[in-house]
């Protein structure tokens, strides 16, 4: 039966040197500090206006694509139509979200997390 549980120390020395994991209570006061807020209204402020932005946009192309086809089959240039624009908007969009969301975890959430990590495991 496996465990979450560290294996036993081997000798002396290396339990001396084992970091103690946070308590319960450390990690309830954590989540309710200032600094764990401030992440989460980071990431909030971010995530949910995106989400709504894209979740909007997906739901103009379906609903264009059920009530204007007229619209959607008009051509652009050659056989490529609007619908077909329109759908490889929704593929480039969403790898944009991602790009900006990578950068913007990179830059401005993963610090702010570290610290509270550091802090939390004791190596600040």
């Amino acid at each position: 039966m496996a465990t979450e549980a560290p294996p036993p120390p081997r000798n002396g020395t290396e339990a001396a040197s084992a970091p103690v994991p946070p308590t319960t209570e450390q990690f309830v006061e954590v989540q309710e500090g200032e600094e764990f807020g401030e992440l989460r209204r980071t990431y909030r402020s971010f995530a949910f206006p995106l989400t709504l932005a894209f979740i909007a946009w997906y739901l103009l192309y379906v609903l264009l694509s059920n009530y204007a086809g007229g619209f959607m089959g008009t051509k652009v240039f050659g056989n490529i139509n609007v619908a077909l624009v329109l759908g490889l908007g929704q593929f480039a969009t969403t790898f944009l979200i991602a790009w900006l969301y990578s950068r913007h975890a990179a830059n401005r959430l993963d610090p702010k997390a570290e610290a509270i990590r550091n802090r939390m495991e004791g190596d600040v």
